[in-house]
């Protein structure tokens, strides 16, 4: 289901948009309020809240009231439709080329560079789209893997949930990594920054990851638990594509904390506060899993060279790095990264 933005007048005030090649706001950066949505469904306001409670409409608190992200309203819907047409565009046939779309990391950045020097018949290339960039690109056949490490709220599980819902089937899910997710803050903690809590703190700056990767959906339900309303955090709308972006906003002074994983505060001699320890997992279609160059990407992820990467790199575990992980099955006890 398509409705054209301008037909339903969505505009959201509180956050800066970011815009597209004709400066238009992005579908993935808008945010429908109560009203909106129930226009967008054509449905009263009341049935909106049924919808969330009964048919899982996607939905926020953390401005302290609803919202509900409009590309995940449309996903929805289209998740809602009976006979729902698979696309038609697919990949061409393998012919050395892979395409990796999603999350930013620095292991698995590194990880390509090693691939492309390993295999000079074979190139593997990379887009920092965010994990539900990643997903999206997947489901519309324009990359081979989406790198992903979306928390599912009801369960605690990663990925599969939202790659069902995106994909419309489950695709083969190989681990990468485990690694530390926190908040990255100066070193010496000038700010005295000890919690989630206090990014809500009067002159404390913070700088953002955009909407859509797994770091900033980590953040916003930490606002949700710590019942601190985000609209009301000095630069929670400041977006950086990448955690070293971040990284480098806090070293130059410019903030004062950033949701981050470890590996950038040791890469800049940061002070970092841990949240959790997060799964970061490949996803492919599995028509596509045994294509030779699929295959020989994970085919490094066992070998030393790999593992020597991460041990310059803090925040790490590669206790399950390329095993195949299936839902409700757990990885292998956490080592020390």
């Amino acid at each position: 289901m398509e409705v054209p933005l301008n037909h339903i007048g969505v505009k959201d005030p509180k956050r800066k948009s970011m815009t597209g090649s004709k400066g238009e706001p992005m579908e993935s950066d808008k945010l429908l309020t109560t009203r909106e949505v129930a226009r967008y469904l054509n449905v009263n306001e009341k049935m909106v809240y049924t919808l969330i409670a009964d048919k899982g409409l996607p939905a926020t608190k953390v401005t302290g009231k609803w919202t509900f992200p409009l590309h995940l309203v449309a996903r929805w819907v289209a998740n809602q439709t009976i006979n729902y047409p698979k696309p038609q565009d697919t990949l061409p046939p393998y012919h050395g080329l892979i395409i990796l779309c999603g999350s930013n990391d620095p292991l698995l950045e590194q990880t390509i560079s090693l691939f492309n020097r390993r295999n000079p018949d074979h190139v593997a290339v990379f887009g920092n789209m965010g994990s539900m960039g990643g997903l999206r690109a997947l489901g519309r056949n324009l990359c081979h893997i989406a790198a992903c490490h979306l928390l599912q709220e009801e369960d605690g599980e990663y990925n599969f949930e939202f790659a069902r819902q995106e994909l419309r089937e489950l695709p083969a899910v190989v681990n990468f990594c485990r690694r530390e997710q926190g908040i990255l803050i100066a070193a010496g903690n000038p700010k005295g920054i000890q919690s989630i809590r206090d990014l809500g703190r009067s002159g404390i700056r913070i700088v953002n990851r955009p909407v859509g990767t797994g770091t900033r959906l980590l953040l916003d339900r930490e606002l949700i638990g710590a019942d601190i309303e985000a609209e009301t955090i000095h630069g929670y709308d400041k977006e950086f594509s990448s955690h070293l972006g971040a990284g480098l906003e806090i070293l130059a002074g410019r903030a004062d904390a950033a949701p981050c994983i470890r590996a950038v505060a040791g890469l800049l001699g940061l002070d970092f506060i841990p949240l959790r320890r997060e799964r970061f997992d490949l996803l492919i279609r599995r028509n596509r899993f045994f294509d030779p160059g699929i295959q020989l990407f994970f085919s490094l992820l066992h070998e030393p060279s790999f593992q020597q990467l991460a041990e310059n790199l803090a925040g790490y575990d590669l206790s399950g790095s390329g095993r195949m992980v299936f839902p409700g099955e757990s990885l292998p006890p956490e080592t020390k990264a």
